[in-house]
């Protein structure tokens, strides 16, 4: 899915069959009585870690085999030359969806390390050569746009981005990113994960209420709660 969604969005059975996996390893996790604070900067009641999913192989291959059959539908697989895992979360599932496709992969630093060659981009990246941007979950966008920059700075070239987790909630992150000349495909938002839990009893009616609570204005919500705001 690459657009936008409410909290009332169109559910997918992709989207939905990972909302549930990721409640069934417990990589959903709600707090709201103790925000989260996101690597953006905001403040949340629910945290989603898509890393989790490295201890389960069964959970690991749907996932993958889902992203995998999204990728060959919104994006120019065929045409991709590399698959470049953001780190850390993100080498991974770059991985897995490398050997999947039989594609190279590289991974990229969230800064230059700092001695020997100096490199942001780990692998043998040709010039020129286009690469698809691989991370666990997307909150507003901001660290993904990093990544891209330093891949094109190295000279690959990017237009697709692909994470497990879009959070769905915060504002302008699809624009942020399509300023940026890429596009966003994820396997599942919030939305999901509520319709799931909701559905199948994961949680009372007290933590799904602050999540809602949450999603109908996130930028209020986590400036309440002492996180970041709207610029």
């Amino acid at each position: 899915m690459t657009n936008e969604m409410s909290t009332d969005q169109t559910h997918t059975a992709e989207s939905l069959e990972t909302a549930k996996w990721l409640l069934d390893i417990k990589a959903v996790n709600f707090r709201p009585e103790e925000p989260y604070k996101l690597t953006a900067g905001w403040a949340s009641p629910v945290y989603i870690d898509c890393r989790w999913v490295i201890s389960f192989p069964e959970a690991r291959r749907r996932i993958v085999k889902m992203g995998i059959e999204i990728l060959q539908r919104e994006t120019d697989l065929p045409g991709t030359d590399y698959i470049a895992g953001g780190e850390t979360a993100g080498i991974p599932y770059a991985a897995w969806i490398a050997a999947g496709t039989d594609k190279p992969m590289l991974y990229v630093r969230k800064k230059p390390k700092g001695f020997g060659r100096d490199a942001q981009i780990e692998g043998s990246l040709e010039e020129g050569k286009k690469a698809l941007l691989v991370e666990d979950l997307a909150t507003d966008g901001g660290s993904k746009i990093n990544f891209v920059d330093a891949l094109r700075h190295a000279g690959a070239e990017v237009s697709d981005i692909f994470v497990v987790f879009f959070y769905g909630a915060f504002p302008n992150a699809l624009g942020a990113l399509e300023e940026t000349g890429v596009r966003l495909h994820y396997l599942c938002t919030w939305a999901d994960v509520l319709k799931v839990a909701e559905d199948g009893n994961y949680f009372g009616d007290e933590a799904i209420a602050s999540v809602r609570d949450f999603l109908s204005d996130p930028v209020a919500w986590s400036v309440a709660h002492g996180g970041e705001g709207a610029d």
